[in-house]
């Protein structure tokens, strides 16, 4: 989706923006089982799963727009070329736009078969959701609009937090003393620095707006969040002290993360104070510093271990975006359907991972990769790129040291 400074690939980027990906696809499997609502249910729960899902919860999307934030700044590296943002629209709201027409209606439509707000065949449904005529209360995720964007809201926020970024690299004197503190502050500075902005956000915004609504003109919250992270990613993005400090840090943010996984588990559950009370402080604290330490123990491990090329890496790198357009609505629409056949607590989980895996997996190669029309569809680049030659990260060298 993103494409990187002419001096070189980051391969620990690119392997945390697969992985952090992959973890965003994984966790519609999990929502089909556990008790929190969402597009369709399966009758077997898996309440063992909730603990793992909330704590992956609290950094999958910070995370996926950190790494966003990290990309948009090696592709900007070299200066804003000519025609960047035409194709960055192109890359990001063109596959938006096909996969509202063609890839999100499915799962709403059996959300609206789940829902009894909709009884009729797929076609039918099709004319009715095109005509943009009213649905009954809740038909499915979106009825109210008409038309859904779904689990793609991530293209329109990027697009929007890059268009602000490019306006904010403008504004020379604010950028290069944004990027010194970054690039000054030791590792307890670089924790502290979003706190303050985050509980912010938590105090003020998340009152007036609830949680994120992923409605791109009225998400208060989750612009005052996510942006935040893709701010951080940007600024970090070309910091080379930045990352040695990480990690040469890397055990200590490990033991720090699940220090305050362990905190954040602990107060969750007693946490009950009324608004603005010092306990909701607490708890908003522990939340994001939870956030932030996960992440900066992401980055931290993947500068360590994934600062290299791996055999399929450029491969799994296009995929993204293909995987990430198609997979919700595979697990939603296969979810209902299995569902219906009432197949087991065994049987059923195992068809609907191999349902999800299968269905992106096979798209993507025989499909989208090999259709000039489908790339352009997708975000792709029109052709197949030659690998590139190896090469390491311009940072490798000032960083060995600290690997050590």
């Amino acid at each position: 989706m993103l494409q990187h400074a002419a001096a070189g690939r980051h391969h620990h980027i690119d392997s945390l923006r697969v992985i952090a990906f992959g973890i965003l696809i994984a966790y519609p499997l999990g929502m089909y089982y556990v008790s929190w609502g969402w597009h369709v249910k399966s009758d077997y729960s898996a309440p063992w799963l909730e603990p793992l899902m909330l704590t992956v919860n609290q950094w999958r999307m910070p995370l996926v727009f950190l790494v966003s934030g990290l990309a948009l700044h090696l592709a900007l590296a070299g200066g804003l070329r000519a025609g960047f943002l035409r194709e960055r629209s192109r890359r990001l709201l063109l596959p938006l736009l096909f996969g509202m027409l063609l890839i999100v209606p499915p799962q709403a439509y059996v959300e609206a078969l789940r829902n009894q707000a909709f009884s009729g065949g797929y076609a039918q449904f099709l004319l009715h959701y095109f005509s943009f005529q009213p649905w009954p209360d809740d038909a499915f995720a979106g009825s109210d609009n008409g038309l859904t964007w779904n689990h793609l809201w991530y293209l329109p926020y990027l697009m929007v937090y890059t268009l602000i970024a490019v306006l904010l690299r403008r504004w020379r004197w604010f950028w290069a003393a944004a990027t010194a503190l970054v690039g000054r502050v030791g590792l307890a500075g670089l924790i502290a620095l979003p706190i303050p902005a985050l509980m912010a956000a938590g105090n003020w915004v998340y009152p007036l707006y609830g949680g994120s609504s992923h409605d791109l003109f009225w998400d208060g919250y989750g612009h005052a969040m996510y942006f935040c992270f893709f701010l951080m990613g940007l600024l970090i993005g070309g910091q080379a002290g930045v990352w040695q400090r990480l990690c040469a840090a890397r055990w200590w943010l490990l033991l720090m993360a699940a220090s305050s996984w362990a905190v954040f588990m602990f107060l969750r559950p007693a946490l009950a104070g009324p608004d603005g009370s010092d306990w909701l402080q607490l708890q908003y604290l522990s939340i994001y510093l939870n956030r932030w330490i996960w992440i900066l123990a992401a980055l931290a491990w993947s500068r360590r271990l994934l600062a290299r090329p791996w055999k399929h890496l450029a491969y799994a790198r296009e995929a993204v975006l293909p995987w990430y357009v198609l997979h919700q609505s595979i697990t939603v629409v296969a979810g209902y359907y299995l569902g219906q056949a009432a197949l087991g607590p065994l049987l059923e989980p195992l068809l609907l991972i191999l349902a999800t895996v299968l269905g992106c997996a096979l798209a993507h190669h025989y499909l989208i990769r090999n259709s000039a029309l489908l790339r352009y569809c997708f975000g792709l680049p029109a052709a197949l790129s030659p690998p590139a030659a190896p090469r390491s990260s311009p940072d490798r060298s000032a960083a060995s040291a600290a690997e050590s």
